[in-house]
């Protein structure tokens, strides 16, 4: 049968979509787009707590590379796109954990250095796959096969002493026998301080402790370390064994891959969460004195990944290494290299931007 002339006009003419397909169209290719860039080369954060202060404050948008380490491919499946832990502003979970895949990591052009910003998932939310876990940040101090030591407040690696950061910062115990104003206090950029008999405890930097010191109206200006050999129950590995607190921590080895230790209680006390939870074993228990794995005891084990040791530069609040042991391999997500924007939310003006901090370089920090 053949076609009429206008048959074949209206037959030849393109399909017009609709506004709402086109939209639609272009969102999905936007969320598609977005996903690969944030899962493949670089993703953007903020800065939650003052755990890195005064390098990294909170309220800052970092940007953080996936490509220095190595992107990571998925392993949790069934996830929203664009979305962590949660769907945003609700507790409704973003993911099911249904369907777990193998984590690979593809080849990064750099690897992990001391001093490094690094961002990783959470060691301790156990009970949730490790790509969803929750963001954390810290300064990479101790590399795998690192030995590391803290000695009243100042670290060891391999024996040698480690730069003081320019803002790292401590507590501090500041005796004066006036009472001084909150403005003072944050004329000086000090956001901590309680006051105390005779005085506050303050957490700053070494060298604003210094330019306090030299005030008529201020007698002593002092460091609070605990003692050596006062035993923090919070404090890795949490063991009577080892009399540790967050100043005086040490000697302990950083795994590396292929390391071999031998199973005895010292090095369960040490080793043996990590073998627990991090190697990718699924039938593991140990003693005070013994580890099986699969059923089979072990006398010696050889660690399957690299670990790093990481802290906080405002040491005296932070939550890192000291307290939950260290990061494995695995759970790296990227370098930070750049704070984007920064954001000052406790600030009572209409100006909340701080306008110092826009596209610094974090290595510069």
């Amino acid at each position: 049968m053949r076609l009429l002339p206008s048959a074949k006009k209206a037959q030849s003419r393109p399909t017009k979509r609709s506004k709402t397909r086109e939209w639609l169209h272009a969102i999905a290719f936007a969320i598609v787009t977005a996903s690969l860039i944030r899962w493949l080369l670089l993703e953007i954060f903020t800065i939650p707590t003052a755990s890195m202060e005064r390098t990294l404050l909170a309220g800052d948008f970092i940007l953080v590379s996936k490509l220095h380490y190595g992107t990571r491919t998925p392993k949790t499946l069934l996830r929203l796109p664009l979305m962590h832990q949660t769907i945003r502003g609700t507790s409704i979970p973003a993911y099911l954990s249904w369907i777990q895949l193998p984590m690979y990591r593809l080849p990064g052009f750099a690897k992990v250095k001391r001093g490094d910003k690094i961002v990783f998932n959470c060691v301790t939310e156990l009970d949730k796959p490790i790509d969803v876990r929750k963001y954390y940040i810290k300064r990479c101090i101790g590399l795998p096969g690192d030995v590391v030591r803290i000695d009243s407040l100042q670290v060891y690696i391999n024996q040698e002493l480690q730069p003081q950061y320019a803002g790292l910062q401590y507590r501090y115990y500041l005796k004066t026998q006036q009472q001084l104003s909150d403005r003072f206090f944050h004329k000086n950029n000090i956001s901590v301080f309680i006051p105390i008999q005779e005085g506050y405890l303050i957490q700053t930097t070494t060298q604003q402790a210094a330019q306090l010191k030299q005030l008529a109206y201020v007698q002593e200006v002092r460091p609070v370390i605990m003692p050596a050999g006062y035993l923090n129950p919070a404090v890795y590995p949490n063991s009577a064994l080892f009399p540790w607190n967050e100043d005086n921590l040490g000697p302990i080895t950083i795994p590396v891959q292929d390391m071999k230790i031998s199973i005895n209680q010292a090095t369960l006390e040490q080793y043996g969460k990590i073998i627990t939870h991090y190697e990718g074993h699924k039938h593991v228990y140990r003693d005070e004195h013994c580890l099986w794995i699969d059923g089979q005891e072990v006398k010696e084990y050889t660690f399957r990944q690299n670990y790093y040791f990481v802290l906080g530069d405002n040491r005296a609040d932070s939550f890192d290494s000291r307290f939950w042991g260290f990061v494995p391999a695995d759970h790296l997500v990227g370098k930070a290299v750049f704070v984007l924007a920064s954001f000052d939310w406790n600030q009572k003006t209409l100006t909340k931007i701080r306008w110092n901090r826009l596209c610094l370089q974090i290595d510069n920090l």
